[in-house]
């Protein structure tokens, strides 16, 4: 995929930021010194762990150059690093490993959330929070345009490309090795938007790039016009016109 791109991620600012805040309210930290945001975005949950933690050493990380800059824009006291997830590793052991919305776009969750538990020092934790939201209509209306329009050739492979976000057991077994304590929820947010466009919006700057990136500029807006259809009749308007996006997402937060 190409770049992402921050100032679309940001239209929605207030709703992305929201379970970056209820994942940090769980994290059971007094005074941590070495903090890390693995896939901190155009830094807003980093500004959240700042303000949380002001005395901690606060190091955000992202693979995106345009996030990255976004970010050092923001906060121009923190420390920003572009860093691959997938394969970074801490110099010393962290205090905190936070993670809002980013690892559920990297395969091998059993050895990527074994790896990172193990970077934590004793006592740290690992809080992460991931969307579960490849069973919505956001996610399987895309894949149905994307295999029945003239493009599906080039995007036969895109809807296999996303990691699947693991079973609750699963989870916790991986964890439960490496960590003293283990707690696992999921939550069920629901947003009031305006319409089938403004949804489209909201998807297009994450879950719609891997269907958008292989294709032109005409094969793009043509995608784009069959999606916000089908979304238009699966997200109808409520009485004051906004339309109702259900977006479930996952929680852990590991003590080791």
């Amino acid at each position: 995929m190409g770049d992402w791109d921050a100032s679309q991620y940001l239209k929605f600012e207030d709703e992305r930021t929201r379970p970056a805040a209820d994942l940090l309210a769980r994290v059971p930290l007094d005074d941590p010194k070495l903090v890390v945001d693995l896939g901190c975005g155009p830094g807003n949950s980093t500004e959240l762990l700042a303000r949380r933690f002001p005395q901690a050493q606060v190091t955000g990380l992202d693979k995106s150059p345009d996030m990255i800059a976004k970010a050092r824009a923001r906060l121009p006291e923190i420390r920003f690093e572009e860093a691959d997830a997938g394969t970074w590793a801490p110099a010393a052991p962290v205090d905190l490993l936070y993670s809002n919305a980013a690892l559920h776009w990297l395969p091998d969750h059993e050895a990527l959330f074994t790896k990172l538990a193990a970077s934590l020092a004793p006592g740290g934790c690992l809080a992460m929070q991931m969307p579960d939201t490849l069973g919505e209509d956001v996610h399987v209306l895309a894949r149905e345009v994307a295999a029945s329009g003239p493009w599906a050739d080039k995007l036969a492979a895109t809807a296999e490309a996303r990691a699947t976000i693991a079973s609750f057991e699963d989870t916790y077994a991986w964890l439960c090795t490496e960590c003293r304590h283990v707690d696992i929820w999921q939550t069920i947010y629901v947003h009031p938007l305006d319409g089938a466009e403004a949804i489209v919006a909201w998807i297009k700057s994450t879950g719609l790039r891997p269907f958008l990136d292989p294709l032109d500029a005409d094969e793009q807006a043509e995608f784009l016009r069959h999606y916000t259809a089908r979304i238009a009749d699966a997200y109808p308007r409520q009485p004051d016109g906004k339309a109702l996006l259900r977006f479930p997402r996952r929680f852990i937060v590991a003590i080791r």
